[in-house]
């Protein structure tokens, strides 16, 4: 076998591949046991395409008996030239066609097996891990040909499948929300076979060049697809979701003015919620935006595959994998989303190669980013729903209302926790109770009181006497008073003038020296006898200044003594006269800043606790309105969510 680079009739370099014994197409029955080997097949194709179902195709002479092993649903194993391994295919009856003496058998990737079983009814996974839809959807197998290896997503998605002819679409379907490159591989060399689906690389893998090994380069230039101008946003939800403002100048997206002067103005949300840090989720987004900035590039390139040579073999192309295409002053990073080689037994090298220039998720023709984004961030989360929590009762400053609420671990986002309420009058049932009777009440003073009262103080008052009367008091008579002295030595001194002496003499003294000379009695006798009075006709004028009363009351006590008795209940709905002023409404015990006594959709989601996440935690929140008076509190808690309801498996 000889082949040429670049397809010049003059050759560049040569070489040359010997076809060995045992690098040929096997064949295995129905039940995965090897039963020949087809040698004089030729012209083996494959066409492998990532995320889809590979085809395949062989020709042999219409009188090779080997023809007998080519039974409809057989396999056969593509093994190159150069002994690399193009997977298992099994044969389809209706493409197998005759002509010239030839028979060529079209293939299909033995991934076409799960086409043999089907969904009867209807299917439904709410919020699985992508393990376990995978793995749901591959137990309904009849014959357990795949079993699920490697999976490197674990994303929560809301599917569902009706009547489905098979499994194979189901399950291509379900990585198809993802925001991020996927590929699916299989390993068809065991039986069961794996299935694997992983997270491709983004680090360049091999090189494509212009001179070496690309033989033709047809560029085709697709902008539907151009973002210059992106709103990142990381953990968190609502005004507490991250953003790149506090790291990007207080900006909250990231442009390329070169690509909107060139292509004009193409915005996109871009939300990824592993992001904790402001700065990462800015680096990231401007990656995402020097990608994204150019329209994207696809296009056909014929190769020739110098991997097959054993000093090559370090240049394998790998499908889905980043590849540097270079072409004159060009240069692309892209992917190798498709291979063609039209025989794989005598021109192994001649590969055709399809590339597109976005690392994104390019399973699907034209890939709308804001349906991905929605998918991915909203409608695949689950359904949207609405919960009431109602409350109405008399509260006071003591005894708030206080409104407990769930939030569940199944929710994805939470949209909206809106307050709406109303304080009305303090409402009771009944105006009076039945007393117990025969009850002593016993109410004790204080003691030690003061209590002090004040005249006017100022005013006259006369009494007036009858007038004319007399009145007249009578002694006894006969008594008679004796009275005694005795006394020792007296001395009278006097500087006075003796009356009874006519002489005038200056101021002198007089000494009397009195021993008991002065002893002596008198002895008075008063005969019976009366006093007459006589009290003219008279008045007394009586003046009262201002003063006032003292009274000091001591410790005492009352005690009252109260007869069996009963008070009727008043039955009615009776509303206190007044109202409370304000409130207070504390959210998980933070303050919300209104203290109106009515509000209308108040948002509490900025007073809500979170978690470390900065999510809103899930599990009970309270929310508590008190009022500074007696009243009554009315009001409606409205919570608008995405929900994760882990559902049974309905066939």
């Amino acid at each position: 076998m000889s082949f040429y680079l670049n397809g010049g009739e003059t050759p560049l370099l040569k070489y040359s591949i010997k076809r060995g014994d045992g690098i040929l197409l096997k064949v295995y029955d129905k039940n995965m046991r090897a039963i020949g080997v087809l040698e004089n097949a030729f012209s083996a194709s494959v066409q492998r395409r990532a995320n889809q179902l590979w085809t395949a195709s062989f020709s042999l002479p219409e009188n090779d008996p080997k023809n007998n092993l080519c039974k409809h649903f057989n396999y056969v194993e593509f093994i190159g030239a150069s002994g690399r391994n193009y997977g298992l295919y099994r044969i389809m009856p209706k493409e197998t066609r005759k002509k010239d003496g030839i028979i060529t058998y079209q293939c299909e990737h033995v991934l076409a097996t799960l086409l043999d079983d089907v969904i009867d009814g209807y299917l439904q996974f709410t919020n699985y891990t992508t393990r376990e839809v995978i793995g749901a959807l591959l137990d309904l197998q009849t014959t357990k040909n795949w079993i699920l290896g490697q999976c490197d997503f674990t994303r929560y998605f809301h599917y569902s499948f009706e009547n489905e002819n098979g499994l194979l679409a189901p399950l291509l379907s379900i990585p198809q929300p993802f925001d991020e490159p996927y590929l699916f591989t299989f390993d068809t060399t065991v039986y069961p076979w794996v299935l694997n689906l992983v997270r491709p690389s983004d680090e360049v893998k091999a090189e494509i060049r212009w001179g070496k090994d690309m033989m033709d380069f047809n560029e085709v230039v697709d902008p539907t697809e151009i973002v210059n101008y992106i709103i990142p946003k990381g953990a968190g939800e609502g005004v507490n979701q991250l953003t790149i403002e506090s790291v990007n100048g207080g900006v909250k997206y990231l442009k390329d003015d070169a690509s909107i002067a060139e292509w004009g103005l193409h915005k996109y949300i871009w939300v990824d919620r592993r992001f904790e840090n402001p700065e990462s989720l800015k680096a990231s987004a401007q990656a995402l935006l020097n990608q994204w900035k150019d329209p994207k590039i696809s296009f056909e390139c014929p190769s020739t595959d110098l991997s097959i040579l054993p000093e090559y073999s370090h240049e394998q192309k790998i499908l889905y994998g980043v590849t540097r295409i270079i072409v004159e002053e060009k240069e692309y990073l892209a992917r190798i989303v498709g291979e063609s080689i039209s025989d794989i037994l005598g021109a192994e090298h001649d590969v055709r190669y399809e590339i597109n220039n976005k690392l994104d998720d390019i399973a699907t023709v034209q890939a709308d980013i804001e349906r991905k984004i929605e998918i991915n961030e909203a409608y695949s989360q689950g359904a949207t729903n609405m919960l009431a929590y109602s409350y109405c009762d008399n509260a006071d400053p003591n005894s708030p209302a206080v409104i407990r609420f769930y939030l569940p671990e199944e929710m994805v986002r939470i949209n909206k926790v809106l307050l709406t309420y109303e304080t009305t009058e303090f409402r009771t049932y009944g105006r009076a109770t039945k007393g117990g009777g025969a009850t002593t009440a016993t109410s004790s003073s204080g003691g030690g009181t003061t209590v002090s009262s004040s005249s006017g103080g100022g005013v006259a008052k006369s009494t007036a006497a009858g007038g004319g009367s007399t009145q007249t008091s009578s002694n006894g008579g006969g008594s008679t008073v004796s009275s005694e002295f005795s006394n020792p030595t007296i001395f009278i001194y006097s500087s006075t003038r003796l009356p009874l002496i006519d002489a005038t003499f200056d101021n002198h003294y007089h000494a009397i020296e009195v021993n008991d000379q002065l002893n002596h009695r008198h002895i008075v006798n008063i005969p019976s006898h009366t006093h007459t009075v006589n009290i003219p006709s008279h008045t007394h004028e009586f003046n009262i200044p201002n003063h006032t009363h003292t009274v000091t009351i001591p410790n005492h006590t009352h005690t009252v003594s109260i007869p069996n008795h009963t008070h009727e209940i008043e039955h009615g709905i009776f509303l206190l006269d007044r109202l409370p002023t304000k409130v207070t409404i504390k959210v998980d015990g933070n303050i919300v800043p209104i203290t109106a006594i009515e509000g209308e959709d108040v948002d509490l989601i900025p007073y809500l606790s979170m978690d470390e996440a900065w999510r809103i935690r899930r599990g009970w929140h309270t929310v508590e309105i008190a009022p500074n008076d007696l009243g009554r509190i009315n009001a409606q808690l409205i919570t608008q969510f995405f929900i994760q309801s882990r559902g049974e498996v309905a066939l």
